[in-house]
């Protein structure tokens, strides 16, 4: 299993690259950060100060979407990352949450997810593509690799995932939830003739290492309320229990007591209008607690098809997380892989 650590770019822009450093000492393999212009710092300017004074982690946006960023713009920034710091860009992508409902926007359609996935992949890959009638191509690109993983919740989402992702991103910890949409997408994998196997599936959740329950969920509520904003689409569409879709019930019955949301206070600590998310859901949705119960449930999600485990650190234990993990939680799970093998 790989580890990636996911950032907000808040200022000062030094301190996410103190932490993105701190992560690679430690052993994570990913850096992710937030992409969300008017609510933080702009990440791509980051990533490059990021990938200067690292060596060895991928980084990428986590993840950014077709309807803010120009599809064209967004390709040519990760293969400029590329020639100047080697292939060590990795591109993260949904439909579109806080960047665009900030400005009273919409998520894209399907159909344009599935066509910017396209368009970004194959100009970040150094190869040719058909956009808007023209045959398009970066003329000083070469050997550009990048890979695109899509995040997804719904039914449709995860089967767009499934049929051309190279990769699925999962925004919550919860066992039950994560089986099915591994499933999901991997059934929509072979159904197109796909390896299932050569989908790579991170699951994302605030990670919190330490023993006092009642402060650690209270500092990671917040991913209830930020989760809830994706269910609550769920349920627009399918209904509040979701049969028609098959979406575990663990996903939408706690969003009965959610009455709005505040972007400005979007994956943060202190956001102040997440009281409706109780702590089984904090529980469920987040890994929480010693060493050894972290790497429990990081061995649970890991039988379950999990490749990456990446953690969110918007909380007031940053550092000590960190540490944890690299001196405990990942040698403990490489220990156990390289067993196996």
């Amino acid at each position: 299993m790989d580890f990636g650590v996911v950032l907000q770019t808040n200022p000062p822009a030094a301190r996410t690259v103190q932490l993105a450093k701190l992560a690679e000492a430690h052993g994570f393999s990913h850096v992710w950060t937030f992409d969300s212009h008017l609510l933080w710092q702009e990440p791509y300017v980051i990533h490059s100060a990021i990938l200067a004074e690292t060596r060895r982690v991928t980084v990428g946006p986590f993840v950014t979407n077709p309807a803010t960023r120009d599809w064209t713009v967004t390709a040519s920034v990760f293969a400029t990352l590329n020639e100047m710091y080697g292939n060590r860009t990795i591109c993260g992508i949904g439909r579109g949450d806080s960047a665009v409902r900030v400005t009273n926007g919409k998520p894209v359609s399907m159909k344009e997810l599935r066509e910017s996935i396209h368009v970004i992949r194959e100009l970040g890959n150094s190869r040719s593509v058909q956009y808007n009638g023209a045959t398009l191509q970066f003329p000083w690109s070469r050997g550009s690799e990048l890979d695109v993983w899509v995040a997804a919740y719904g039914p449709l989402a995860l089967k767009l995932t499934g049929e051309v992702g190279d990769g699925f991103i999962l925004q919550l910890a919860d066992l039950d939830v994560a089986a099915w949409m591994i499933k999901t997408v991997r059934d929509a994998a072979a159904d197109v003739g796909r390896d299932p196997d050569s989908i790579a599936f991170c699951v994302a959740a605030p990670m919190y290492i330490g023993d006092d329950w009642a402060h650690m969920r209270d500092q990671c509520r917040w991913f209830g309320g930020m989760v809830g904003n994706h269910v609550a689409d769920i349920v627009a569409k399918y209904g509040h229990h979701a049969d028609e879709s098959g979406v575990p019930h663990e996903l939408t019955e706690y969003i009965e007591g959610r009455v709005g949301y505040d972007y400005n206070s979007h994956g943060r600590a202190e956001n102040d209008h997440v009281d409706f998310v109780p702590d089984e859901i904090v529980d469920r949705f987040c890994i929480l607690g010693t060493a050894d119960e972290h790497i429990a449930k990081l061995e649970q999600l890991r039988a379950i098809g999990v490749t990456q485990f990446a953690g969110y650190l918007q909380h007031d234990n940053k550092e000590e997380t960190l540490r944890v993990y690299g001196e405990t939680v990942i040698p403990a799970l490489s220990d156990h892989i390289t067993a196996k093998s």
